[in-house]
């Protein structure tokens, strides 16, 4: 992989990440010849007391790209006068800050992924050494972020389709580098500490995987460093939960073997997903998650266990599992789950897809 760092006309950084057999003959020397001017947000956390987690107010997004047409994609190579966010006539995996961040300054950081400069492609299309390199470059930025501030958790995440409100066409992904542990995996946090002190030192994700595989019925594709199922209590009609087998806390920390694997299992679950509904529905709109340890001190994370004594070890981050999370909205051919009453107003989600059916429609859609 070869990284080439530079700067946009209104001061963020991009950064190029090439595949090795091209690395040598590049020389990324385009300029952003925009005239923009520098960027300007005004991104805030806020605490809600009720809750105890935090909302991101960012009334600078309200003007951001929506729905361009093909030809007028921001996220394409510039080509001749033609000028987009990325200088280059081509590119493999390119991230820039974002124009219209979420998150910013003191409150964070937000990053754009494309995958490729192919803008009719999507992730599945990709081949598994292009695959493996969006894998780098994730690692890549995770440990990146670690160093940044104010970040204390990085999430790389894909939106896929209109239906779950994508606004820009051209296959990409982002990265959030939140000021703070997310509610979701502080949710997670808890629960792993209370695990551990119950069994006298157990792992919570450890378990859970275990059971999986015990269990076998909701197990969609396994490989030797990687296993991929339904969760028992899925949240969505059809999610997947993708871990590896040795347990890491992020990204950074996986090694040769389980790199080298993930492109291939990853690339056939979501080719699957757009199997999922037959040849004449179109491709699986779904989002895609790096679930990560946060990066917190030694002190937040046993502050998360119960303090009684004989508790044992407190949570520390290694305890943490790093996983995959992939779901889709679509719950039949022309269904779409909507979060109403129940699941916004109360955050109690219902399934109408049984786990265990999910499972085995996934399997049944596997390549040949």
């Amino acid at each position: 992989m070869k990284k080439t760092s530079t700067r946009l006309a209104d001061g963020r950084e991009l950064i190029y990440y090439d595949l090795d057999e091209t690395a040598g003959k590049l020389v990324r020397d385009a300029v952003d010849r925009r005239p923009l001017d520098p960027i300007g947000t005004a991104s805030e956390v806020r605490a809600d007391p009720l809750l105890g987690d935090a909302v991101a107010i960012a009334s600078h997004r309200q003007g951001r790209t929506y729905h361009p047409p093909a030809d007028q994609c921001p996220l394409d190579p510039s080509r001749g006068e033609r000028l987009t966010e990325i200088p280059d006539s081509d590119y493999d995996v390119v991230v820039f800050e974002n124009r219209f961040p979420s998150l910013s300054g003191d409150t964070g950081r937000c990053e754009v992924v494309c995958f490729t400069a192919d803008h009719g492609a999507s992730f599945a299309d990709l081949d598994e050494p292009h695959a493996r390199l969006v894998l780098d470059a994730w690692t890549d930025r995770t440990a990146e972020l670690a160093r940044h501030p104010a970040v204390r958790q990085v999430y790389p995440f894909e939106n896929r389709g209109e239906e779950i409100g994508v606004t820009l066409a051209h296959p990409h992904g982002q990265i959030y580098g939140y000021p703070f542990a997310t509610p979701r995996t502080t949710l997670m946090l808890r629960s792993a500490a209370a695990h551990k002190a119950a069994t006298g030192g157990g792992n919570l994700f450890d378990h859970v995987v275990d059971e999986e595989r015990a269990a076998g019925k909701r197990i969609v594709l396994e490989g030797e460093h990687w296993t991929a199922f339904v969760p028992f209590s899925a949240h969505w009609p059809y999610e997947v939960h993708l871990y590896p087998l040795r347990r890491v806390p992020d990204l950074t920390a996986l090694d040769e073997e389980q790199r080298a694997e993930f492109p291939r299992i990853y690339l056939e679950l979501l080719r699957r997903f757009d199997r999922l509904f037959g040849p004449g529905v179109g491709r699986t709109p779904y989002i895609s998650g790096w679930h990560q340890a946060p990066f917190l001190t030694p002190g937040e994370y046993a502050a998360f266990g119960p303090e009684a004594p004989g508790a044992g070890a407190p949570l520390a981050r290694e305890d943490f599992a790093l996983h995959l999370e992939l779901f889709t909205i679509r719950r039949t051919g022309s269904k779409l789950k909507f979060l109403a009453g129940s699941e916004s107003g109360m955050n109690v989600f219902i399934n109408d897809v049984p786990p265990e059916r999910a499972a085995e429609r996934l399997r049944e859609v596997a390549s040949s």
